[in-house]
């Protein structure tokens, strides 16, 4: 019996010292009822002390040291003992918080201050999901925690979608915002591994939403004519001319202007968007337009640049909450000329998608000679990401190719 006390009371003594050094003068843990139960002498003398869910047992310590560092430096932000005991537990603190108030000063932090974004930026990635959270807080049977909210917040857009992480991306920010600067307990810290909430996409969905083949110059020409003769069948024509033409990401759509040569006067369409991406981003960059040839030999003349210069271009709605390749997927499906398009392109085992007139694009320059790096700069990616993603030949092109090489063959012989 002893030697056990002694064995008992140098894990004691070690297990003090090190809540000794993790803390401040006038912090004890001590044992209570075969618990622990954390005092804290204050500076004006009184002594305060709160229960800890860990058993008096030398097996418990390391977990039970952590736990007093962590309710030791929440005291130190401001909190209570008991407040900073429960908030270090994982549990939602009892004082209600303005949800409202914080997401207004957000909204102004983020139009006003620092890495500052456009009204149509805030409107489009940010506004629907502070919204959507703010809803949630403020109802009866609000979440608990960060985890809990984010899920509740982007679980309405398919998993793995490129829309779903940008909402994960904002509610991650505006929750970190409230901690850091609007007072939030440190409860409401988000989750620093977004991709468990985001999720990934179905074998199905991904293989959907692939960046698809390129079209032909008269499919996209087809496609184009069957459009409807509305004015929204106008906008909505005018942007696919764009893509097709200028080979443009479809958010790009929303990132075009026209400058002028400092020494010919000479306009040119210009891309302000900066593509963000692990690597770093893109540059904004000069935009070069490939005409369409259709079967008849005749190259398309849409005059896009004068018409938008003369402001008779009106894009359709493309930041309606969606991400605009979702917004151009959506209107195009209701279509029969997409829908007939799509059926040629699945007879040939290809995939019809928004990206397809990047593709096209690619593909078209390519074709009329023009060499890789100046696609690549013209299209805004790198040289290695041209050749390891975009379309050089088709299996028509290719099939010609060969057929006039072996055909110059041929001659030679009988020659």
């Amino acid at each position: 019996m002893a030697a056990r006390a002694r064995h008992d009371q140098a894990w004691v003594k070690g297990f003090r010292v090190s809540i000794r050094t993790s803390t401040a003068e006038g912090w004890w843990v001590r044992e209570h009822r075969d618990r622990m139960r954390l005092e804290v002498k204050t500076a004006d003398g009184r002594m305060t002390s709160v229960a800890l869910p860990f058993d008096w047992a030398k097996g418990q310590t390391g977990d039970a040291v952590a736990r007093v560092r962590s309710i030791y430096r929440l005291v130190g932000e401001g909190h209570t003992l008991k407040a900073a005991a429960t908030l270090a537990a994982g549990e939602a603190p009892a004082a209600p918080i303005d949800w409202t108030a914080v997401a207004e000063r957000f909204r102004v932090q983020k139009l006003q201050h620092g890495t500052t974004v456009k009204p149509e930026t805030w409107e489009a990635h940010y506004l629907p999901v502070v919204t959507a959270a703010v809803e949630l807080l403020c109802s009866r049977k609000a979440p608990m925690n960060p985890a809990d909210l984010m899920d509740q917040c982007i679980r309405a857009w398919p998993p793995g979608s490129r829309t779903r992480q940008i909402r994960a991306q904002s509610l991650a920010q505006f929750l970190r915002f409230g901690v850091h600067r609007a007072g939030l307990p440190v409860l409401w810290v988000p989750p620093s591994e977004l991709r468990q909430h985001v999720g990934t996409k179905s074998r199905e969905a991904a293989s959907a939403t692939q960046k698809g083949d390129p079209f032909t110059d008269q499919q996209i020409l087809n496609l184009i004519d069957g459009l409807p003769q509305n004015a929204a069948g106008c906008r909505w024509a005018d942007s696919v001319r764009l893509m097709a033409e200028l080979g443009l990401r479809p958010i790009e759509l929303l990132h075009l202007t026209i400058r002028a040569d400092s020494a010919t006067r000479e306009p040119y369409w210009w891309c302000t968007y900066r593509k963000r991406s692990g690597g770093g981003s893109t540059d904004s960059r000069r935009l070069f337009p490939l005409p369409l040839i259709g079967e008849d030999g005749q190259a398309s003349s849409w005059n896009l640049m004068q018409r938008w210069q003369a402001n008779l271009i009106e894009l359709p709605p493309l930041n309606s909450g969606n991400s605009p390749a979702d917004c151009i997927k959506t209107y195009l499906s209701r279509q029969q000329s997409w829908k007939s398009l799509r059926q040629v392109m699945a007879a040939n085992a290809q995939r019809a998608v928004p990206y397809s007139f990047r593709h096209s694009y690619s593909l078209r320059g390519h074709q009329r000679g023009i060499d890789a790096g100046s696609m690549a700069q013209a299209m805004g990616h790198s040289f290695e990401v041209h050749c390891r993603s975009y379309p050089w030949a088709s299996a028509a092109g290719t099939i010609a190719a060969f057929q006039r090489a072996n055909a110059a063959v041929a001659l030679s012989s009988f020659a």
